[in-house]
């Protein structure tokens, strides 16, 4: 079995480096560059997940209080499930063939860690669920409704509070996902630490690269949400990219 990277002997975490303010464009050109690489395992990925959506979509429909809890919770779990996107990037960054085969299994180099982090990122999706739950029970005065009705009532003027609540408490949510989980799984794939060294080193990358990893953040959920907006088709190819890309950004800002 292939081992991961060493931590550096004498050094409590791994060097954070300093980068540009706009790097990330070239990590989402890198992400497409992979992508292209390695089109048909990189499909199989986005293919999941845009199936995925789509049965999510299809259930919560007519329940709409529901569908923003789980458009978020998508941005809070995804990291974990783009384990084998970041082993294919891994290895086109070593050159030779790509074996796409093999990604699918990238999580025994690091098993328990990786693991745990899977479970740190389902225990916040139950916590935001129930967030989200709260916020629509203590705004939305109507009945439960359709997507399509909620999206009338809120374009109509109607339950402002809600929208400020919402988009409120998530921004703060996933601020904090985001500052926790931006290298960690990448990190996990990669090197032989644990997930608390990962999660630290994640939130000093976030501390030293403000600018950088706004953008970062913001170039994500743009993109997410192109993705859903297309009733999560557009994830077959959404997801792969930022996966990808998630990698370079792993590798940029990580000595």
């Amino acid at each position: 079995m292939e081992h991961v990277q060493q931590t550096p002997a004498g050094a409590a975490f791994p060097e954070v480096r300093t980068i540009e303010a706009g790097r990330p464009v070239q990590w989402l050109r890198a992400g497409v560059a992979d992508l292209m690489r390695a089109p048909g395992a990189s499909l199989v990925y986005g293919a999941a997940i845009a199936a995925v959506g789509v049965l999510v979509l299809t259930l919560s429909w007519n329940a709409a209080h529901i569908v923003p809890a789980l458009v978020g919770g998508f941005l809070l779990v995804a990291p974990f499930f783009a384990i084998g996107l970041y082993d294919l990037s891994r290895q086109a960054e070593r050159g030779g063939a790509i074996d796409g085969g093999a990604s699918f299994s990238a999580w025994r180099r690091n098993t328990g860690q990786i693991a745990l982090f899977g479970v740190v990122l389902m225990l916040t999706l139950i916590a935001w669920e129930r967030l989200s739950a709260i916020v629509f029970a203590l705004f939305y005065g109507g009945e439960i409704a359709s997507v399509e009705t909620l999206l009338r009532d809120v374009l109509a003027g109607k339950y402002w509070p809600l929208l400020v609540a919402y988009f409120g408490i998530g921004a703060v949510v996933a601020l904090v996902v985001f500052s926790i989980g931006v290298v960690t799984a990448p990190m996990l794939l990669d090197r032989d630490v644990d997930v608390v060294s990962a999660i630290v080193t994640s939130v000093r990358c976030c501390q030293r690269n403000p600018g950088a990893m706004l953008l970062w953040a913001v170039i994500i959920a743009v993109l997410t949400a192109v993705g859903f907006a297309t009733y999560a088709i557009g994830l077959l190819v959404v997801f792969p990219i930022i996966g990808h890309a998630t990698w370079h950004a792993y590798r940029d800002l990580v000595a």
